[in-house]
């Protein structure tokens, strides 16, 4: 191993929590600031004053989940290669997949963006949108769908960027997303009287601006793509797939759920899909740092696994798991003593206020389970079993959520829908950390070629 290599893989020594909080809290920030970004949509247009606009925000938006969930996966297929051969000691090939990933982000999410655009309407029909709150869901969608693609090019600079131990400049260029929203939003929904549209037109202009930041610190600063060659792509994408495939699956699980949860809480009406909207961009923010778990420990378990430091994997999962815990508990009694102002915020009434307050109160206490199983699937996906998140994911939103939403609705309505949703991340959350631990102990006992 060279000494540019061993620099370049800083994750093989030193304080192993100091890593993951580096890594989680600078990831989160960025991630958070992606998350924000619909928050704040949600908030300014809530000042609108009109439920059914809040309401096509969720629907439009669970159909752009969709776009950054796929983003998501392929981002950390690209981190787990760059992290795991800059570990190894090979960086050429490391630059390689950084700049295949990349290609291969660029053109899933254009194709991602063209199906969109032609289904927008049997989409969001799908999802139970109908009157007035179609007509906004669809003007916001087919107004947001031309960013998908810088948007995903810039979620997977970012996740390359961390892959090599720079997550200061992916948090740089995840933060603009945030800035450009807070200043362009009201001027475009208020100031231009574009409403809703203008919300929309903000996001887009943010993700082009963020791409442009992620990608000047991975090409410019760090010059670490390589030259692209058609041959070494198509040679390439099976190694990429080999992990982005389950890690797509597993992210699109996400969206999955939301689009079944919205779809059950349409037969209740629009304040009930628009609590779910609330809820649904209000957990992200609150809860950043569990949500970034899975892409800013990979790279420190990849690295590590590379080298084959697996006493130093396990140290990961351990204070990963620990960190998200206190971090989960603080939050959620945040939410609890701010339970009954955050509806307002929203000037959500009626059932709208009651389900947001219910969450706040008692169910936000469960993304602790949650963020076990995010640190469980980041050393999934870089030990060589990224479809075993596959399957946790995709059992936590189905055997985990859809029969006891259906027995949730039966037996108190939309209460009951809201309190079912969490059920699946408490049993599959507990579940996937005990399978990792014990991925990792096999591993150290036959310690396999990387």
């Amino acid at each position: 191993m060279t000494s540019s290599s061993v620099q370049a893989a800083r994750f093989i020594s030193g304080s192993i929590m100091r890593h993951v909080m580096m890594m989680t809290l600078t990831g989160a920030i960025g991630l958070m600031a992606l998350f924000l970004v619909d928050l704040a949509d949600l908030f300014f247009l809530s000042l609108l004053d009109r439920t059914e606009i809040t309401a096509a925000i969720g629907f439009a938006g669970t159909i752009a989940f969709i776009n950054l969930s796929l983003s998501i996966g392929l981002g950390i297929a690209g981190a787990a290669l760059v992290a795991r051969n800059l570990g190894a000691g090979d960086k050429d090939s490391a630059q390689r997949f950084a700049t295949n990933s990349l290609a291969a982000t660029l053109g899933i999410s254009i194709a991602l963006s063209a199906f969109i655009a032609l289904f927008a309407d049997e989409l969001l029909g799908a999802l139970g949108a109908r009157g007035d709150a179609l007509g906004f869901a669809r003007l916001y969608l087919l107004t947001l769908v031309p960013g998908f693609p810088f948007l995903a090019c810039a979620i997977n600079c970012n996740s390359s960027l961390r892959a090599i131990g720079d997550a200061r400049r992916a948090m740089h260029a995840t933060l603009a997303v945030a800035v450009i929203n807070a200043i362009f939003d009201p001027l475009l929904i208020f100031g231009f009287g574009m409403g809703i549209q203008g919300a929309a037109l903000a996001s887009v202009l943010a993700s082009m601006i963020s791409f442009s930041i992620a990608f000047y610190g991975l090409h410019f600063v760090h010059r670490f793509l390589a030259v692209f060659s058609f041959s070494k792509f198509t040679a390439d994408l099976a190694a990429i797939f080999a992990i982005a495939g389950p890690a797509v699956l597993t992210q699109l699980a996400t969206p999955f759920m939301i689009a079944y949860l919205t779809r059950a809480s349409a037969q209740f009406g629009d304040e009930v899909v628009a609590a779910v909207a609330i809820i649904n961009r209000l957990t992200p923010v609150a809860f950043g740092v569990v949500f970034s778990l899975s892409a800013a420990v990979g790279p420190i378990i990849g690295q590590n696994f590379g080298a084959g430091e697996f006493a130093r994997v396990r140290r990961t999962l351990i204070d990963a798991m620990m960190f998200s815990g206190v971090y989960t508990l603080a939050t959620a009694l945040i939410l609890l003593l701010l339970r009954e102002h955050i509806p307002a915020w929203f000037l959500a009434k009626g059932d709208t206020a009651y389900l947001v307050t219910l969450y706040c109160t008692w169910l936000a206490f469960t993304w602790a389970f949650a963020g076990a199983q995010f640190v469980a699937q980041a050393a999934f996906n870089n030990l060589g079993r990224a479809h075993w998140s596959t399957f946790f994911n995709w059992g936590k939103v189905t055997i985990g959520t859809i029969p006891f939403i259906h027995l949730g609705a039966w037996w108190a309505g939309a209460t009951g829908i809201i309190i079912a949703s969490v059920v699946g991340q408490v049993l599959f959350g507990t579940a996937a950390a005990l399978v990792a631990f014990r991925l990792v102990d096999r591993l150290s006992i036959s310690k396999p070629k990387v």
